[in-house]
């Protein structure tokens, strides 16, 4: 254990720029997984801090899902290689599932496929770099973002999301932070780490900030449609017209299936400014060198928008509804931890910690490191996600195994809890 800590230890506090890009959490995960003490056989290891339901006997995919990937792969039509910019018929269902969610209609062209979203980012930020450029990115937010713009040395600026503000954009912060160099502003929506939804207005005045700094903005929207609050999920592409819009999605989340690797990278752009000749063959050169998602994976992906049935969707909601709702109970009979901001939407929460009520705990990583060791539970670090002595933990957890985890987070704290003199 103590050599994961170290090692993770190091890597945040290396005072190079990049500092944080090093850090991924898969790697960080895979540290804690290592601190796990194989003496607690009578625990079974319990992990809240990947976002993949697929471990858990409550998410499933739809029926609709699977019998369209079988139906693709045993009409023997797709073995072969598909173009690099994705199947005609993938990119035209993924035109019209995402034109739902608009006033104007996107068209096949604004459509390229690829290997979930991770990639997708990999594109957007490989298409942005330049010497000298720099991009605007959330804090707490995704790490892959900061690795990926290591490797395209693009400088990365933070703006922070304001928590006693349901985790909205700091726009002064991002008015403050731009310059000529900047290229693009990053929206995670619904959020993660930290499980908000912004409102209709707050995305239009992201949109109207970006447009006066004169930057595009990316969309990260993977978590699409799982809003279980008060406010609706509202598709950045809305504002399309003010300011263009790169939106990264993919079929993981909402559908269930991270493992497919079935994600997209989609200009939201009536305007026009990316239907410049040298800007798309610039992307579909790019595409040129990536390998796309399976051949059968992309011709199931018709039927599986087009056919899924809305009560799959609505299940789904109401399975994560319930889990957060059980996290937050839990959150509040446990004195160091507290969620500033309940969860309206995604996979998971970031939660306050309070470590002057802790006698032996010296940050969120020698929390999160001691209480894998000793509860077999594991959730990550916020310093993981840019928020030092913060937790995230994924609730898209059976609600067994949550009231679990939180009965053994309970015990922990009380193991090491500060007693007055």
């Amino acid at each position: 254990m103590e050599n994961g800590r170290r090692v993770l230890h190091h890597e945040m506090e290396t005072t190079t720029p990049a500092a944080a890009s090093t850090i991924t959490i898969k790697g960080i995960l895979s540290l804690l997984m290592q601190s796990i003490d194989e003496n607690q056989v009578e625990k079974k290891v319990i992990s809240l801090g990947m976002g993949d339901p697929t471990a858990y006997s409550s998410f499933h995919t739809t029926h609709v899902a699977q019998q369209a990937v079988s139906d693709a792969l045993q009409s023997d039509k797709f073995n072969g290689y598909s173009p690099t910019v994705g199947l005609p018929q993938t990119r035209r269902a993924i035109a019209e599932y995402l034109s739902r969610d608009l006033p104007y209609k996107l068209s096949s062209d604004d459509v390229f496929i690829t290997s979930g979203c991770t990639q997708a980012i990999d594109v957007a930020l490989a298409m942005l770099a330049r010497p000298g450029a720099n991009i605007l990115l959330p804090r707490p937010g995704f790490p892959i973002y900061e690795l990926c713009a290591a490797f395209r040395h693009l400088e990365v600026r933070h703006f922070d999301l304001l928590p006693e503000k349901g985790w909205e954009v700091d726009l002064d912060a991002i008015e403050a932070l731009a310059d000529q160099n900047t290229v693009a502003v990053v929206i995670i929506n619904p959020g993660n780490p930290c499980g908000n939804v912004y409102s209709y207005q707050h995305l239009k005045m992201i949109a109207e900030t970006a447009y006066k700094l004169g930057i595009l903005v990316i969309a990260d929207e993977v978590y699409g449609h799982l809003a279980f609050g008060r406010t609706p999920f509202v598709s950045m592409g809305v504002f399309g017209s003010i300011v263009p819009v790169l939106t990264l999605g993919s079929l993981s989340k909402r559908w269930i299936v991270p493992g497919w690797r079935l994600g997209w990278f989609v200009t939201n752009d009536p305007s026009g400014t990316f239907r410049k000749p040298k800007v798309v063959e610039r992307i579909k050169k790019y595409f040129d060198i990536l390998g796309g998602p399976a051949t059968f994976i992309q011709a199931a992906v018709p039927a599986i928008l087009g056919q899924t049935n809305e009560l799959f969707f609505k299940k789904t909601i109401n399975t994560l509804k319930h889990s957060s709702d059980i996290c937050c109970d839990r959150i509040k009979e446990i004195p160091c931890i507290s969620c500033p901001h309940k969860p309206e939407g995604s996979m998971a929460v970031m939660v306050k910690l309070n470590l002057s009520l802790l006698d032996d705990i010296s940050d969120d990583i020698d929390f999160c490191f001691k209480l894998a060791k000793e509860e077999s539970v594991i959730i990550l670090p916020g310093t993981a996600v840019g928020l030092k002595d913060w937790l995230r933990i994924t609730f898209a957890a059976d609600p067994s195994s949550l009231e679990e985890a939180f009965r053994r987070i309970k015990s922990f704290y009380k193991r090491h809890a500060k007693h007055p003199q």
